[in-house]
């Protein structure tokens, strides 16, 4: 069945990959990915954060860097999670990014225990890292913090140093980015954090798998979910929030008879996991939308997650290649993308 699908930004996703003897290699080809992006004209560009494998493990320095190579499209983090991190420091660092984007970034953070969390949270915490509030409350500071306001008591003042004069004035987080806690997603994928996202007037991002909690199908697990959101966005009285749909895309226009191939045997090599829910969280995946910009426009106008959404998020495959990004990014935004309603920002317009 056909649904009226009306899309107005178009983001991609990358999961900045590199080679273990050369990661300058791969995180070079993915800042040029973001600079290929913004010539076709997406509107944003985002990155995965991933620790303890062969990818960007600083989400807030490889953006940093790719807002010194871009001047228009909007850069992302999807997912950043919150469980490594001091949710001050983070701040910190990613109102300084906002700050040299001109209020071009957009932060995905996650709670729960993070991925790794036996390895990594001995060498991240002090003590018992199990004993750490890894909950949404973490998320909530993180964001508290944003808002820029005085910390410590109303007579709390710190003398500026470096400052001849010795000025004394409120402490608060600086660089102060304004605008940017209204640019704060959330990563989610039950019913129970896209109500919390929407109660606490955060941006919802929901992806290519999903946790089946009432459903074995996964377009109406991601719809409750929706409905969840708004549910807990209209009972807090929140201001509407964004929401953007993730959706591995492949199209093949362009490709030779390799590449198809290769694209073809990618997706098979996943058909299998979308048949059923897997493990204790009853996690769905969506399948890959592989073929030409007819088959998945077919596909893509059948899904009726897209039709409650403007935001459409391509989702780029781990084991590709600089080149066959580069195709992937061209053949949607020219052949799919204006099939969906979508149409390029003005030149010399900023995204944010």
């Amino acid at each position: 069945m056909s649904t009226r699908i009306a899309i107005r930004h178009i983001g991609f996703l990358l999961p900045g990959s590199y080679p273990d003897d050369d990661p300058f290699d791969g995180l070079e080809k993915t800042l040029q990915l973001f600079e290929l992006g913004e010539r076709l004209g997406y509107d944003s560009a985002w990155v995965r954060q991933r620790h303890l494998e062969h990818g960007v493990s600083s989400a807030s320095a490889f953006l940093a860097a790719a807002s010194q190579r871009t001047r228009r499209i909007a850069l992302g983090t999807a997912v950043i999670p919150l469980g490594y991190e001091s949710p001050f420091r983070l701040a910190e660092d990613l109102s300084t990014v906002d700050v040299l984007s001109r209020g071009r970034l957009n932060v995905g953070v996650s709670a729960g225990t993070p991925p790794h969390a036996d390895l990594l949270g001995p060498l991240v915490f002090d003590g018992d890292w199990s004993g750490y509030d890894l909950s949404h409350n973490r998320v909530l500071r993180f964001v508290d913090n944003l808002r820029g306001h005085y910390i410590g008591p109303e007579d709390a003042v710190i003398a500026a140093q470096g400052d001849a004069h010795r000025s004394r004035q409120r402490p608060r987080l600086h660089p102060h980015a304004d605008g940017l806690i209204d640019r704060v997603w959330y990563g989610g994928g039950s019913l129970a954090s896209a109500r919390w996202a929407g109660e606490n007037g955060l941006n919802l991002m929901i992806g290519n798998l999903t946790k089946g909690e009432t459903t074995d199908v996964f377009f109406d697990a991601q719809l409750a979910q929706l409905d969840a959101f708004q549910a807990g966005r209209e009972g807090a009285g929140s201001a509407a929030r964004r929401v953007a749909v993730g959706r591995v895309i492949v199209p093949t226009d362009s490709a030779d008879a390799a590449r198809r191939r290769k694209y073809a045997d990618y997706a098979a090599s996943r058909h299998e996991r979308t048949l059923a829910p897997h493990g204790p969280r009853r996690t769905l995946f969506h399948p890959d939308l592989v073929g030409t910009s007819g088959e998945i426009l077919a596909r893509l106008h059948s899904d009726p997650v897209l039709a409650r959404t403007a935001e459409l998020r391509l989702e780029l495959p781990y084991e590709f290649t600089q080149d066959e990004y580069g195709q992937i990014l061209h053949d949607f935004v020219t052949r799919i993308a204006p099939e969906l309603g979508w149409r390029p920002a003005p030149a010399e317009a900023a995204n944010a």
